[in-house]
């Protein structure tokens, strides 16, 4: 079911008495300051000390109470934001699993008692509770207990609502805007997971394109246009037909245009890349991890999500996303190296590499961007080169941009919404790299692989500000770590999101 449930999240003003609750743990000058959740709960602090409670950031431990109750701690450590979303995740998973909800389909409960009929959760939150740390936690706990599943088996019960409790009364207006924002920044990634984590044998262009333009039609001022195979080849979409040559399922632009009467500020675009499903092509990917390719769209995720969000949050700003949407395949009809594609424009790129498919088609809508929209300014979003997973590793995503003051924006974004990013440099040396023998410009050549790729996108732009966002090491996870959970991560969707509302302050 796309997209997948996330719990409420309300502000209240006071601890309810029945509901189960949860409370932070800081780190003390000796060790775990127990005395908040020992008030709370009204134990005696060894009862604390029995179960072991802690104030490592996402160590959760259950609470037997008094009259059959029950609740959790949760470390926060210092309480720096991260370490409230890595709180706020692992309590999720914790009342996910108390629900029934675990990977090998048995719950430990030990003394707590078997598995309850209640899907409310209390936070109580601490003293002069910034906004902050209750955005931070909120974005842990809507999306600490996601799961995407194909399956027989029953939907198990899930987390349904969180309440916030401020630790005095009259704050709960206040932070209560703060949650409905961050909720809202969690909803972007968490569609954008659950188109990323589809699978490909469902997942084609034309279902990726027609799912985000359904979702659309929900939200009021929020447009969407499916562009197919035929209108492409009549406009000169070269390299979104080249690469989707080769597959019997072929290839599509989505549009999705939000314009609200109060815009104000610049137009912005965003551009995904949405390769649903990559072989690699004739340069065909090794067998190993081949599977994870169906991930290859998080980018057009990303922007299909930050788009729904930013209609949803009814920004008074102009977007328009783009989502070149093919799959990349092996067959008689695909593209080959040595190939000279004609993009969007006119401009003719020579193929070494068909595995470096995304900037073909990012190129194509790139160009259609700057000639078709002129926009104010220009951001593509992709899983792009393995050069920058070496770079930055797996939780990091690449900026390169044309101007500072918007890789910066950026990188303040991502840190408002708990994303790492990282400026990476458009190196002039690398210009001639990327120009052409048999055609104006050059697909792949060698050198610092992030680098040249950028520059080669760089030139459909059309001299717009632009940003190019390199996600190919954080969109996936193989494991889980903070609010990130295995498999398609949902990563930039929410910066996207915080850089729309950025524009405009």
């Amino acid at each position: 079911m796309i997209p997948t449930s996330l719990p409420e999240m309300d502000v209240v003003g006071k601890w309810r008495d029945g509901v189960p609750g949860a409370v932070a743990v800081f780190e003390g000058e000796s060790g775990p300051d127990l005395a908040a959740a020992a008030e709370r709960f009204g134990v005696d602090i060894p009862v604390l000390e029995a179960v072991e409670a802690s104030a490592s950031p996402g160590a959760v431990r259950g609470v037997p109470l008094p009259n059959g109750r029950f609740g959790w701690v949760v470390g926060v450590g210092s309480g720096r934001p991260d370490q409230w979303r890595t709180a706020g995740a692992a309590l999720a998973r914790a009342v996910h699993e108390r629900l029934g909800d675990s990977d090998d389909g048995e719950t430990e409960f030990g003394d707590l008692g078997e598995a309850p009929e209640w899907d409310y959760l209390q936070v109580q939150l601490p003293a002069e509770a910034s906004s902050g740390l209750v955005s931070s936690l909120t974005l842990g706990l809507a999306l600490g207990g996601y799961r995407f599943r194909v399956t027989a088996k029953p939907v198990p019960p899930r987390l349904r609502k969180v309440l916030l409790v401020p630790a005095s009364e009259g704050a709960e207006d206040e932070l209560r805007e703060q949650v409905r924002l961050s909720r809202e920044w969690a909803a972007a990634t968490a569609l954008a997971r659950d188109l990323a984590n589809a699978p490909s044998n469902v997942k084609d262009p034309a279902w990726l394109a027609g799912t985000a333009a359904e979702l659309a039609g929900s939200v009021p001022g929020l447009k969407a246009t499916v562009r197919n195979e035929k209108w492409l080849a009549e406009h000169g979409f070269g390299g979104i037909l080249a690469v989707g040559g080769g597959s019997s399922r072929p290839p599509a632009l989505l549009e999705l245009s939000y314009q609200p009467e109060n815009a104000e500020g610049p137009h912005l675009v965003l551009v995904g890349k949405g390769i649903t499903f990559d072989t690699g092509g004739i340069s065909l990917k090794p067998a190993d991890g081949m599977h994870l390719m169906r991930t290859d769209m998080s980018g057009g995720a990303a922007v299909i999500g930050a788009l729904l969000s930013i209609a949803r949050l009814e920004l008074p700003i102009r977007v328009t996303g783009l989502v070149p949407c093919a799959e990349n395949h092996v067959s008689g009809s695909a593209y080959r190296p040595g190939d000279v594609v004609r993009h969007y424009g006119g401009k003719t790129t020579e193929v070494a590499n068909t595995d470096a498919e995304g900037r073909m088609v990012l190129a194509d809508a790139l160009a259609y961007a700057a000639e078709e929209f002129n926009p104010d300014v220009l951001v593509d979003v992709a899983t792009l080169t393995g050069a920058m997973k070496v770079a930055l590793g797996l939780r990091t995503g690449g900026v390169f941009a044309s101007e500072s003051d918007l890789a910066d924006r950026l990188c303040r974004a991502g840190e408002q919404v708990g994303e790492a990013w990282w400026r990476m440099p458009l190196l002039e040396d690398h210009v001639e790299d990327v120009k052409g023998e048999l055609a104006d410009l050059k697909q792949a050549p060698p050198g610092p692989g992030g680098v040249t790729a950028a520059l080669f996108l760089r030139e459909f732009t059309g001299g717009l500000p632009w940003a190019h966002l390199d996600i190919a090491g954080p969109a996936r996870a193989e494991k889980n770590y903070a609010e990130v959970v295995a498999g398609g991560t949902g990563f930039a969707a929410r910066s996207l999101v915080a850089l729309a509302a950025g524009l405009v302050d």
